[in-house]
């Protein structure tokens, strides 16, 4: 046999051999884990709200103050009183659009917070993969702001609607023709020892659940 020949032939076998590495990895990627980078980090908006319609007479809810439940915000005064804005749950302040010395309504919104120290994962999973997803699962979770990093995180809920379902404006479909598209899952993920990474609600992430 040529060297020529030879040589085509140990060319042939690694194409081969590295074919199947590469096939043997990604079936046991898809059999071992369910991956998506639609996922992002989370958390509970708090409203701060004017109890009452009248003049904003104080303001401390400044962006980054961080505020225990019931503290004290600011007052408004109005038909002769002065009653207390107050934060309705603990939080840090992360929008202020009060203008002290305004005037608001009863229900204005004057800024929002979040719990810093209750923030989540909320994951789309394809639809095709939902049914190997279950609650308990232990989760990898990767926060594009901080690459290199990798937090632990569990599989808490599953949606039971799309998420195009909760769209404000859903597709209508007047021609009765309809095309299929693959419709993902929220999935709620909590994430265990995060605190002090700075990670803020919004951020984007990629998880892999273990399955």
């Amino acid at each position: 046999m040529s060297a020529k020949a030879i040589l085509i032939n140990v060319i042939v076998i690694v194409v081969i051999l590295v074919g199947a590495g590469a096939g043997i990895y990604y079936y046991n990627q898809a059999s071992s884990y369910v991956k998506t980078d639609n996922a992002q980090v989370a958390g509970q908006a708090i409203n701060l709200v004017s109890p009452a319609a009248g003049q904003l007479r104080q303001w401390t809810g400044t962006v980054g103050k961080e505020f225990t439940a019931g503290q004290k915000l600011g007052s408004v005064s109005g038909s002769g009183t002065a009653v207390d804005v107050t934060m309705p749950s603990a939080g840090t302040v992360v929008q202020s659009t009060a203008s002290e010395g305004g005037l608001v309504s009863a229900g204005t919104v004057l800024g929002r917070a979040y719990d810093f120290n209750n923030l989540w994962i909320t994951a789309n999973i394809e639809e095709t993969r939902i049914s190997d997803i279950k609650v308990g699962q232990t989760v990898d979770v990767y926060v594009d702001a901080y690459p290199g990093t990798t937090l632990t995180g569990r599989v808490d809920t599953i949606g039971l609607a799309t998420a195009a379902t909760f769209s404000l404006l859903p597709t209508s479909n007047s021609s009765a023709n309809y095309t299929k598209v693959t419709q993902v899952i929220p999935v709620v993920i909590t994430i265990e020892g995060y605190k002090g990474l700075g990670i803020v609600p919004g951020m984007n992430a990629s998880v892999r659940v273990h399955i």
